[in-house]
């Protein structure tokens, strides 16, 4: 259509653009081979100083959360990563900004917060609050799950608190995620099948012992075990 439009012109002859186009063709393929000559092949990687963008996909019933109220937490990583995040009605998220490393974190993050809780799998996290039932651990962002008693060892457990402390690291076990999201972990389970479930003991004071020695029998145990509490 272009060759159409341009012939149209007097004196333009369809030899003449025949030979445009092949001193076109030549020429694109002389300023090619000398950029070969600087650079032979792609560069694996994109430049650090050169814009980035990523994207990735998040299950759509996790949109709200990445939003947050009010779109609270959407803005909160916009601001911390100096980034825009587009987010679609399927899931995919883009995020995109100046700073490759800055969009890298950002990313990770919100795979981070978005995650879905895995039962069977293991994680490291955070005891953030210790009831007389057990402990509750937030084993991704915003996501908590409860350690009863029964489950922090493999012995007899009095109190919670002679085992774990808020701020302590713990390594858990995912027995299960109920129909409300709620989510049942287990130390115990770790220590029974030789996995290492040893948790960070407190900073201050001294700990009790996670179930190596110097346990009491398991009397009343199975008391214990029976009674499932929520949060």
């Amino acid at each position: 259509t272009a060759l159409q439009m341009d012939i149209k012109i007097g004196g333009v002859t369809v030899d003449l653009m025949r030979t445009a186009l092949e001193q076109a063709r030549r020429g694109r393929i002389h300023v090619l081979q000398e950029m070969l000559k600087v650079l032979p092949r792609p560069r694996a990687e994109i430049s650090p100083y050169a814009p980035a963008m990523e994207r990735l996909k998040i299950n759509p019933e996790k949109i709200g959360m990445l939003i947050g109220p009010s779109g609270k937490n959407i803005r909160k990583l916009q601001q911390d990563f100096h980034c825009v995040i587009n987010v679609e009605d399927d899931g995919t998220v883009q995020v995109s900004s100046v700073d490759r490393a800055a969009v890298m974190e950002c990313r990770a993050l919100i795979e981070a917060q978005t995650a879905e809780v895995e039962k069977g799998r293991t994680y490291s996290g955070r005891v953030t609050s210790i009831k007389d039932f057990g402990a509750f651990v937030e084993i991704l962002p915003g996501q908590e799950g409860l350690l009863h008693i029964s489950e922090i060892s493999t012995g007899y457990v009095e109190r919670v608190g002679d085992h774990v402390r808020v701020g302590d690291e713990v390594t858990v076990k995912v027995l299960d995620v109920d129909a409300q999201g709620r989510i049942r972990l287990s130390r115990k389970a770790l220590m029974e099948g030789g996995e290492t479930g040893e948790a960070q003991g407190p900073a201050e004071g001294p700990s009790a012992d996670d179930g190596d020695s110097g346990h009491r029998p398991s009397r009343g145990r199975g008391r214990r075990e029976g009674a499932r509490h929520g949060r």
